[in-house]
Parts: structure tokens; sequence; C-alpha cells
């Protein structure tokens, strides 16, 4: 293996795939797609593969037919990581990619679209960009949250949370193993103020609701049902 499980299966990118446009939001190229008279947004923040992943954008498609204003930044600057690349493995770009920096500019992205008159915003995170995406429930900058199959997420980041937040995990995860789902559940259950939702899906592993190829039927099943909760739980707290 070239590098942690995060980086197994990279998706073929490509700028060109998808019903929605690129255009510039808070100071970032950003894929926007749905309606942009909603005043309800969605987040949707990548994995280390980034923003021009097929499936990613497909999945934006879904979310904006849904009757969302779905944005996908590019909190990666045209940089998402490259698999074998002997002069910048793994440990040395993620030191160009913190998640903290992700957050930050997030709160760009937020700002702006609060500007366009969006009055609720969710967000969810995929593997890397879960973790931006538990730092803004952390703060209110968001009213819903998903993080699915997360990467250097918490238990302190869980007991943090403000929002409602579902968490979408692999049965077969090194990153966020089962036990560590299991304990984010029950750090959420002790918090009645807000709603958490843990679910552990059996038979796969990291990265399974983003880099499915389309001719496996069974690993296509599975992403489609993280997509369908991911998308209940935003109808449910901002519709």
């Amino acid at each position: 293996m070239s590098g942690p499980q995060c980086c197994e299966n990279p998706p073929t990118l490509s700028s060109s795939c998808g019903a929605g446009h690129v255009e510039e939001l808070g100071g970032f190229k950003s894929y926007v797609t749905g309606s942009p008279d909603s005043k309800l947004a969605i987040l949707l923040v990548s994995d280390i593969f980034g923003y021009e992943a097929p499936n990613l954008r497909k999945l934006a498609d879904k979310v904006g037919a849904a009757g969302f204003y779905v944005v996908v930044p590019d909190f990666l600057y045209g940089d998402p990581y490259v698999l074998d690349n002997a002069e910048r493995p793994f440990p040395v770009w993620i030191k160009d990619h913190g998640a903290d920096k992700g957050f930050e500019e997030a709160k760009q992205v937020i700002s702006a679209l609060k500007s366009k008159g969006v009055s609720k915003i969710g967000a969810a995170g995929f593997c890397w960009g879960a973790k931006v995406v538990v730092e803004l429930a952390k703060c209110d900058y968001i009213q819903a949250a998903v993080m699915l199959h997360p990467s250097f997420v918490t238990l302190d980041d869980i007991h943090g949370v403000k929002v409602p937040i579902s968490v979408l995990g692999a049965e077969i995860d090194q990153i966020s193993p089962p036990e560590l789902l299991k304990q984010f559940d029950e750090a959420l259950n002790v918090k009645p103020e807000v709603d958490g939702f843990v679910k552990i899906f059996p038979g796969v592993a990291h990265g399974w609701s983003m880099r499915y190829k389309d001719e496996d039927e069974a690993a296509v099943k599975c992403a489609e049902e993280a997509h369908r909760d991911m998308l209940d739980w935003f109808v449910k707290y901002l519709k």
C-alpha cells in the first residue's frame, strides 16, 4: 500500500462532469449546482482527491435536485493528492493541506452564502473534509452536519459538537474504526441537546461513499444508501 487507507482507489478527475458549473464563491473556485434562489444551502467538503471527483459532483447534483443550493469548494487549490508521487508522499502533501486551514476557508464560503440570502446551511465532509465539517459543527456556523468515513476526527471533537450531526462510517476502516465510531455514538447519546446519529455500514471500506466504480452494483448500492441517509438528515434539519 502506497499510503494510508484514505489514499486508496483514487478517482479519475474531470473538470467537465456534472450538471452544475464552476464559479468563484468566497474567494474559492467552487462547483455549484441546484437552485441559486434556494435559501437552503449545502456545503460539500471533498476528500483528499478534491472537488473534481466525478462521484462527488454527481452527488452534489442529486442534493441540488432535492431543492438545495449546493457548493463544493476547491479547498485544495487545484492540488489534490496524487497517488504514487514519490516527491510528495502523503505525509508531505498533508502538511500543505491541514484541515484547520480548510475550516477557516469554509467560514469564508459560508459568509458568501449568507450574503446571497441563504438562511440555513448544512455541511457534509468526506474523509479529510469531515474534520473541516466537525469544526464548523462545534461553532454554530452550520445548522446540520454529516461526516462520511471521517479522518482525523477525535472523540474530543464530538464532545464539542453543537448542531445535529450524522456519522456514516465503514466496518473496514483503519482510520475511523467501528470501535471509535461507537465511542462517538456513546458521546452523542449523553448530549440530549444535540441530536446525533451513528451508522456503521457492514462490509465496506473507508471511502466507499465516494470512490466506487459504476460497474460494481453492490458498491453503488452501498454508496447510494449513504447518500440517502445524508440527504434525509439535511431534509430533517434544514427544511
